[in-house]
Order: C-alpha cells, then structure tokens, then sequence
C-alpha cells in the first residue's frame, strides 16, 4: 500500500487466495442449485439459499454484537433487499433453465449495467474510452445470447435481466459503504432476504425430500461463505486487482457442469464470455486508474469538500 495515496498498489497473497476462494464458492454454488432443481422450483431454492444463508451468516452478531444490525437507513436496506431478490430470482431461474456456463457468462455484463448506472444515478462522468468498452461488452452478450438462433431461449433475457437489477444493487452498495462497514451491509442483507424471498416460494411451495436438503443448506452455506471472502478480499486489495479472478467462477462452473451433467461450452458462449470478459476488465481498470487520479493530493486539493 502506498503510505502517501492510501492507494493499495500490490495484491497481497492472501487477497488473491480469497478472491480464488470466493469465485470456486460461487460457482460450486451453480452447482448444488443445479442439483437442487431436480425436485424444486427456483424460487423456493432461492427461499431456502436465503434462510440457510441467514443462518451461516448469524455468527457475525457474536462477533460485533447486536450494535451491527442498527443503521438509520433501513429504508434503503428494505428497498435494496427487494431488488436484490428480484435479482436473485431471475439468477436462479437462469442457472436452471440455461446451461451453467452460459448463464455464469451473461452474469458478467452487470459491470456494463453498473457503468450505466453509474451515469444515471450516480450523475459519474465516463469517457469515450469507458463507453467503447460496454458497447463491446455488449456485442459480447449479442453473440452469447445469439437472438436469431432457432434455439434462442428466453430464459437468457431473464438471466440479462438478473445482471440489470444487480447492477443497480451494485450502485446502492456504493451508497451504504459510505456510512455503514461491510458487516453490516451483509447481516442486514441477508436477514432482510429471507422474509422478501418467502412470499415467491409460497407461490409455487413444496416440501423438499430428504435428498434435495443437503444440496438446499449447501447453496446457503456456499453462498454465504463466499460472500465472507469476497468482501474480505476487498479489503485487502483493488477490486480492479481482483477481478481476473472472479472470472474463475467460469471456470470452476464449465468444468463441473461438464463433468458431472455433460454440458459442453459452445464457441458461441465461449466467444461472447472472452468479449464481455475483456470489456469488464477494462472498465475495471479505468475506474481504478479514475480513482486513484482524484486520490492524488494535488486532485483532491482542487475538489470542493461534499460535507
């Protein structure tokens, strides 16, 4: 870390560990809903990620005590939450109903979604190079989605549509980080997840069989341990650093569905992912640079205080 900037400039072993460590989380995850969807639906399989979820996530309260759950912006958790499910759902819907690897593939347009985002909402000023790099991501998504192919399913325009709302979800992580630690963020979120994802699962509600509950507390336990290291990570080193890594998830997800249900990456999917891949890279890379541009003291020393 640079003492002068605060600017972490290299990636320290155990970031780079933690981020490998969440992304194969994240796609054994894929995996155990895969499994799970054999006798249940995706929304009570997200229900029960959630509730699952909840619980691996209640030893943080032994750790900071009851203090972590007060915030004075519940509000926002609540409305957040509701996107995040709808996110959820849609993302659940996808890896069941899409091959993994496609559906892991389209789940890495939300940076394009966020750099949109980040312009409508957040009022960010991005450069041509920035929006050269989401109009290729998007050509990316174009040749995974492949909307003239005869075995066009719509279930990839759900899947485009989990990445949207995460993208937004994003933006509003952005807002919370800015007054309450990661912690926080994450017990509220999963807490506030379980009694938003019931009403969906009473809809379409049947009891799991003993085979499907060990695959239904695995996507929980999975889900929430992975979320455990990515934040972690991120408090270690420069998302910008991380991201090569996340994109393990693809790999972790490609191998084991080819190995255990016969699924094969087309080139098609293969193609469109290295573009949308490369894209969100980049605009990975420019943030960061933006950042550490407007960190530098001369840059600061010219900013109007916000507060």
């Amino acid at each position: 870390m640079n003492g002068s900037t605060g600017v972490k400039s290299a990636l320290p072993l155990r970031a780079a560990l933690l981020m490998a460590a969440s992304s194969s989380l994240f796609g054994m995850m894929a995996i155990a809903i895969r499994y799970a969807s054999h006798q249940q639906h995706p929304f009570e399989i997200a229900f029960f990620r959630c509730l699952f979820g909840a619980l691996f996530a209640l030893p943080l309260l032994r750790v900071h005590g009851l203090e972590l759950l007060r915030t004075r912006r519940l509000g926002f958790y609540i409305v957040r939450c509701a996107a995040g499910i709808v996110s959820m759902l849609c993302g659940f819907w996808a890896l069941v109903h899409l091959p993994l690897a496609q559906a892991v593939a389209l789940s890495y347009s939300t940076p394009l979604f966020v750099t949109i985002g980040a312009v409508l909402v957040l009022g960010e000023v991005v450069r041509m190079r920035r929006w050269s790099a989401v109009i290729a991501g998007f050509i990316g998504v174009l040749v995974i989605v492949r909307p003239t192919a005869a075995d066009f399913s719509s279930a990839t325009l759900i899947a485009l549509l989990a990445a949207a709302i995460s993208g937004g979800v994003t933006i509003s992580i952005k807002y919370l980080s800015r007054t309450d630690p990661a912690d926080r963020i994450v017990i509220l979120t999963t807490l506030l997840w379980v009694p938003l994802s019931l009403p969906f699962a009473l809809t379409v509600w049947k009891w799991p069989d003993a085979a499907t509950w060990p695959w239904l507390i695995l996507s929980g336990g999975l889900g929430t341990a992975g979320h455990y290291c990515w934040t972690r990570a991120l408090k270690m080193a420069e998302a910008s650093a991380l991201a090569p890594l996340s994109y393990l998830q693809l790999l972790v997800v490609g191998t084991l569905a080819w190995l255990l249900f016969g699924e094969v990456i087309d080139n098609y999917t293969a193609a469109g992912a290295a573009i949308v891949i490369a894209a969100s890279l980049y605009i990975a890379r420019r943030e960061a640079r933006v950042a550490r541009d407007l960190n530098k003291p001369e840059t600061v020393a010219k900013q109007t205080p916000t507060l």
